[in-house]
């Protein structure tokens, strides 16, 4: 398993959040409280956002977002939770390949989909009389199909570099699941393409999203400063400010994690970042739209009222 050509590799061995044995208990507990709370609370959006009342595009949007966030965490929470009770902590070589895929997959595509919420909500604000006619069904749709096609391409592309690059030395991957980082750092060959590569990469996938959401918000903020009433400005802030709050992790999270690939200095800290990323912001998405969000948390309230009824 130790020759040079990666192709014999069998497995991989993932060393987790922390390889201290004291800690191990607290923190499968912690996450399996944190995983708990990103499948109830996700959950319970995509059942807000079935409601009748919810039917909009904005509504759609965040219940995809809710499907993409569970998706995340079960891609690789459960495999990290094993490890952290179990002494084998190994990954098939396949299984590696299926879990980056995954990852970078979901990941893309809920940045192509955090920027077509921005565009919702920049129809909604500043095209309110043609909103119906642009925001339709059909377009809903196309743009939801649009997100998921253009995080198959990143994610084919970014798994198929990464894993023609030879692995012939350690097999131990600093992390706690098959990320790009972490399997960069354990090729023998010389990755600074790649790493060029892969910093054009995020820029396409991170910030290419971000300049159209901060487009977006800044035609926002310029109409909501043209309303008179205070009411009106502060109603319509409230339903952008939330998605803002949840971009903001997101970029400020990935670009840490994904700009500077072969950083062995920051691998510790890269760990906390990724735990962020894909554990606790699907954990946060919930509570930041339904706290912040009259409507949802309406029809939230009135579902647990009959539930308790019965």
């Amino acid at each position: 398993q130790d020759a040079g050509n990666h192709t014999l590799l069998r497995e991989f061995i993932l060393s987790g959040l922390s390889s201290r044995p004291e800690l191990q208990h607290l923190l499968f507990f912690t996450i399996c409280f944190i995983y708990s709370m990103t499948l109830i609370g996700n959950l319970l959006i995509c059942m807000a956002t079935a409601h009748p009342t919810l039917h909009t595009p904005m509504y759609f949007f965040l219940c995809i977002l809710s499907v993409l966030d569970i998706s995340t965490a079960s891609v690789v929470v459960p495999k990290m939770l094993m490890n952290t009770l179990s002494e084998d902590r190994s990954i098939s070589y396949l299984g590696c390949v299926t879990q980056l895929y995954c990852v970078v997959f979901l990941a893309s595509t809920e940045w192509y989909l955090l920027a077509a919420m921005a565009y919702d909500r920049y129809v909604a604000v500043c095209r309110p009389l043609r909103y119906p006619a642009i925001m339709s069904t059909r377009a809903c749709l196309s743009m939801v199909l649009l997100s998921c096609c253009s995080g198959q391409v990143v994610s084919v592309v970014q798994t198929a570099w990464v894993f023609t690059l030879p692995f012939c030395g350690p097999r131990t991957i600093n992390y706690f699941f098959c990320d790009i980082p972490p399997l960069v750092l354990l090729s023998c060959a010389d990755t600074s393409r790649y790493e060029r590569q892969l910093i054009s990469a995020t820029v396409l996938v991170i910030f290419t999203p971000f300049c159209l959401i901060l487009l977006s918000y800044t035609c926002i903020i310029s109409s909501i400063l043209r309303i008179s009433s205070a009411e009106s400005r502060h109603k319509t802030f409230s339903t952008c400010s939330s998605h803002l709050t949840v971009v903001t992790l997101y970029c400020a999270s990935g670009t840490l994690i994904y700009l500077q690939p072969k950083s062995s200095n920051s691998q510790e800290a890269k760990k906390v970042l990724a735990l962020i990323y894909t554990t606790v912001i699907p954990t946060l998405n919930p509570l930041i739209y339904s706290l912040r969000n009259k409507e949802v948390k309406e029809v939230l309230v009135r579902g647990m009222a009959v539930l308790m009824k019965k």
